[in-house]
């Protein structure tokens, strides 16, 4: 090797040298930087066993679940495999902190402070327990006992025998969506804010029983109807003969959906000012005062995770899964009674504002067996809906002027 090769070998080893040099220098700068910026003397993991430790209200307002609930979610998720810890991050984290952005809105900066983590962290965590979430809807989602009549009705002379054969309520609501440019017109509502509209169903112990996310906001609730009935892939929940859901006049009274009379008032009350329509005003009323269900449901879900308020600018894909993921959340919150409990405290539920029309129609005391008796009101396997729905009336009309 000669002398001009000698100094270029040197040369190259003196660049490697401080490119290496600068770039150490660079990575402990950033970790200098971070360091200030998460300068908390409690840690994300600190925060956890604080508030697993700390006082009920504490977790239940962080979570919107009792801290019983929490750790049987962690359990289940991280025994089951779906979510497992990171060297940095335990399974009881990354589930805080995706509750905590769907139960407060919470932006990714606002989950960075709390969390001490960085906003990567953040998305990376939110991302992989939302499809975890998601992919148990299965489990906790599941269409209702379709061949019992469901206590609220059986023991309710408003609603039985009359709507013995009713499995859930269905109705569409509007969650938020963060949709720009050219797509945002197709996600408008009708109130000028861009949405995705939710078909659900519930039943009414207000669990969902199904849900089908992801249609723009423009799409009416019937269409969306129609096409989570007609593609097999969506896998809706048909009830069997004799069977049906309770719906809004916006929708069809037909095949296996129950809707009210068109044009004819409901929410009244006094029996003394009813008008000519009495018979269909009666049917209108109690079918409005069992279909709240779906409403209650809707109200409780939307009051618990408030980024269905206001969704951030996730993909589409994401956005439609975020609405099913706290579907979950929510059904499984309702198996654990002191959530519910906790619910009435801090107001997430609101009481039922149905009541009783008058004493023909008062409640059956719970243990009281009504049994099977000759005054069912099935549907006739040869009579459609709009014979059945007259039937109904004509049977509340005679069961209430009797």
């Amino acid at each position: 090797m000669d002398a001009g090769e000698s100094n270029n070998a040197d040369c190259f080893d003196d660049l490697t040298f401080w490119w290496l040099f600068f770039g150490m220098f660079y990575q402990q700068l950033k970790k200098r930087q971070r360091a200030i910026r998460y300068d908390s003397i409690l840690t994300g993991e600190d925060r956890v066993t604080e508030f697993l430790h700390g006082h009920w209200e504490r977790i239940f307002n962080r979570t919107r679940m009792s801290r019983d609930c929490f750790v049987r979610l962690s359990s289940i998720m991280e025994q089951t495999g779906r979510l497992t810890p990171s060297r940095a991050v335990s399974v009881e984290e990354q589930l805080m902190i995706f509750l905590f952005v769907v139960g407060h809105g919470a932006s990714n900066r606002d989950a960075q402070e709390t969390w001490q983590r960085s906003g990567s962290t953040i998305s990376k965590y939110f991302g992989i327990v939302l499809e975890a979430i998601f992919n148990i809807s299965g489990e906790y989602i599941r269409p209702p006992d379709m061949n019992n009549v469901h206590h609220t009705i059986r023991y309710n002379n408003r609603f039985f025998p009359y709507f013995q054969g009713c499995v859930g309520a269905i109705d569409g609501t509007h969650v938020s969506a963060c949709v720009g440019g050219a797509r945002a017109d197709k996600f408008r509502g009708r109130k000028g804010d861009t949405t995705c509209n939710v078909l659900a169903a519930c039943d009414f112990d207000l669990k969902f029983t199904y849900m089908l996310s992801g249609w723009e906001g423009s799409a009416h609730d019937a269409r969306v109807l129609e096409h989570a009935i007609s593609e097999p892939l969506n896998s809706f929940p048909f009830p069997p003969p004799g069977k049906y859901y309770l719906v809004d006049s916006g929708y069809a009274n037909r095949g296996c959906f129950l809707a009210p009379y068109r044009g004819t008032n409901y929410h009244i009350r006094d029996r003394r000012r009813l008008g000519r329509d009495r018979k269909k005003e009666q049917f209108n009323y109690r079918h409005a005062s069992l279909r709240n269900a779906i409403e209650r449901t809707f109200g409780i879900w939307k009051k618990r995770f408030l980024i269905l308020r206001s969704m951030h600018q996730f993909p589409l894909d994401k956005q439609a899964m975020i609405p099913v993921a706290c579907a979950v959340l929510h059904n499984f919150i309702r198996m654990d009674p002191a959530s519910v409990a906790q619910d009435h405290v801090s107001g997430d539920e609101d009481d039922d504002d149905a009541s009783s029309e008058d004493d023909s129609v008062a409640a059956v005391p719970d243990g009281v067996d009504v049994g099977e008796s000759s005054s069912q009101v099935n549907i006739p396997h040869d009579m459609d809906m709009g014979a059945f729905r007259d039937y109904v009336t004509n049977c509340i009309h005679e069961g209430t002027s009797g």
